[in-house]
């Protein structure tokens, strides 16, 4: 049961919700955009669309999840092609690369709108994606795309509480950006080196880990392992099979990252360049 201050935050949401009276939600599947997407729906019924782009920079897996998701839960779905690929801005990588993503998202979805006469884009932006650098968010406003969730103060944790309290599978999904963050800033990223990126992950996953990221370093790749989890992958015979992958799929040097996974630590550079 959900305590009282916490159900007053959701009863804000939905009642930021029913306000906007019909919406587009930009739905990658993941545990805020799901919770997100559930609580529309329970407002506004069939006046939400949830929306998945199409994009090289998305796993494959991810879709099939969002799509399983959407059945369950009746909510109208659709894909939406995007071109952020063709971007030289976001192929070059700088530390805005983010930016240039979600404008094109933006973009897209706005036309959209305008094809269905839906009002408003939504987006799941927490509070504590606000402690972190993240580019994309000045598409948003620059879009006036509305960010439910963060309007109603809500945190990560508190989201996944009531994603669990819903009944939505999303609600202890480990947090997961696009493919291309995991390509280091100054370093093209191509549709080829996020497809090595995505298969690299999807066979540490095959492998029974949990939250990880491939960080791809051209000749090199950084594996990131929760710490948790750590000592299964420092493991002679799993140092074994990592190395007989990634070596598969191109790399001539494979590591494990000693401090385990962690969140933005590609944008751990950023912090040394501004000291």
């Amino acid at each position: 049961m959900l305590d009282l201050e916490l159900a007053k935050k959701q009863e804000n949401l939905f009642s930021i919700l029913r306000d906007l009276d019909s919406v587009i939600v930009a739905f990658s599947g993941g545990t805020d955009s799901a919770y997100l997407a559930w609580a529309a729906h329970r407002v506004l019924g069939d006046r939400v669309l949830a929306v998945t782009a199409d994009s090289d920079s998305i796993p494959e897996s991810h879709k099939r999840d969002a799509e399983e998701f959407v059945r369950r839960f009746g909510l109208r779905h659709e894909y939406i092609e995007t071109f952020e690929f063709d971007n030289p801005d976001y192929v070059r990588n700088d530390p805005d690369r983010c930016f240039h993503c979600k404008d094109e998202l933006f973009t897209r979805l706005a036309d959209l709108c305008r094809e269905r006469g839906i009002p408003n884009v939504v987006y799941g932006v927490n509070v504590d994606d606000t402690r972190d650098f993240r580019p994309g968010q000045r598409a948003a406003r620059e879009h006036g795309v509305w960010a439910p969730l963060l309007d109603a103060g809500m945190t990560k944790t508190e989201i996944r509480e009531l994603s669990r309290e819903a009944g939505l599978p999303t609600w202890d999904r480990p947090a997961s950006a696009c493919l291309s963050s995991r390509i280091p800033y100054g370093t093209a990223v191509t549709k080829e080196n996020v497809k090595i990126v995505e298969q690299g992950e999807e066979a540490l996953k095959a492998l029974g880990f949990r939250q990880f990221r491939v960080r791809y370093h051209e000749e090199l790749v950084r594996i990131e392992i929760a710490p948790e989890e750590l000592e299964r992958a420092l493991s002679i015979v799993m140092a074994c099979k990592l190395t007989s992958i990634f070596k598969s799929l191109g790399f001539k040097f494979v590591t494990l990252d000693l401090e385990g996974y962690r969140q933005g630590a590609l944008n751990e550079v950023l912090t040394v360049l501004q000291k």
